[in-house]
């Protein structure tokens, strides 16, 4: 044995594996894993965890993987229920005061809403009360940012996301890209979503269940903003007036994401919200 193996074998395993990363080609990487396995070196003596503790988390770990389709990202949903993905998102994306803030996108978010046309439904079933949100996108100085994409996606009327259940719904329901106008502002017609729990179906809802956590999501719908100059904005548009708006299992709930929908003349809901873009800050990557 080296003097260098003989230095090891006397260390604690989570000082030890830091020393062996010390020359990985990839710092970052070799930190972040290092620092992370201290914590749970931590975790292990605080919390005095037995075997058995360990043979239960490794099997809750392999039951999110295999929880995992194209369809559903158990692993976002646990990183969500659990904080760390809203600690990451305010930590990242810290917005000047009168900013919209930024939120998560979520599990059932896809990358490949089709466009539609200003004032174009998105509820492609026409199920559920008809709502219509009429969005207007500015600056911190209130001026109008023209040709900014809006992309939006929410639940239907009985709380369900079209990639939950793809047999029942149409593809792409309930979704869509929009571009504002010369003034900033974009009529996007969908009906009004309902709330609904986070799937207690998989193992993170069974986990929240057991800790006694709330799993009811009040209504909302999300929006994606992107316009070049400015930073990229991923919001809720939360309805008010939901009873469930105090416990969002997600965190998101943000008293300037509050909208109230109002009852339209002729039927269905209507809502105003405008949404405050913040400058790309220097050197930073504005999208």
């Amino acid at each position: 044995m080296d003097g260098r193996a003989d230095t090891l074998a006397g260390l604690p395993p989570a000082s030890a594996f830091a020393a062996r990363v010390a020359q990985a080609g990839d710092q970052r990487l070799a930190q972040g894993v290092a620092a992370l396995v201290a914590q749970l070196a931590r975790l292990i003596a605080e919390a005095q965890l037995t075997r058995d503790d360990m043979r239960a988390i490794l099997a809750f770990l392999t039951e999110v993987g295999e929880t995992c389709s194209e369809q559903r990202q158990e692993w976002v949903l646990l990183a969500d229920t659990l904080g760390l993905t809203s600690a990451v998102e305010a930590q990242m994306a810290q917005r000047p005061a009168g900013a919209t803030p930024n939120t998560l996108p979520g599990p059932f978010y896809r990358p490949d809403a089709p466009m539609r046309a200003d004032g174009e439904s998105i509820s492609l079933d026409a199920k559920g009360g008809p709502l219509t949100l009429r969005a207007e996108v500015v600056d911190l100085d209130g001026q109008p940012v023209p040709g900014a994409q809006v992309e939006v996606w929410q639940a239907n009327a009985d709380g369900l996301y079209e990639n939950q259940e793809p047999d029942q719904q149409p593809e792409y329901n309930l979704r869509g890209l929009y571009r504002t106008d010369a003034a900033g502002r974009v009529t996007i017609r969908t009906v009004r979503p309902a709330g609904y729990p986070i799937p207690a179906d998989g193992p993170v809802g069974r986990l929240m269940a057991r800790l006694g956590i709330a799993l009811d999501r009040p209504a909302h719908i999300h929006v994606r903003i992107t316009a070049p100059g400015f930073q990229r904005l991923t919001t809720h548009v939360f309805d008010a007036s939901d009873p469930a708006i105090d416990r969002d299992p997600l965190f998101a709930v943000h008293p300037a994401l509050l909208a109230t929908f109002d009852p339209a003349p002729k039927g269905g809901f209507t809502c105003a919200f405008r949404f405050v873009l913040a400058r790309a800050r220097p050197g930073a990557d504005a999208q």
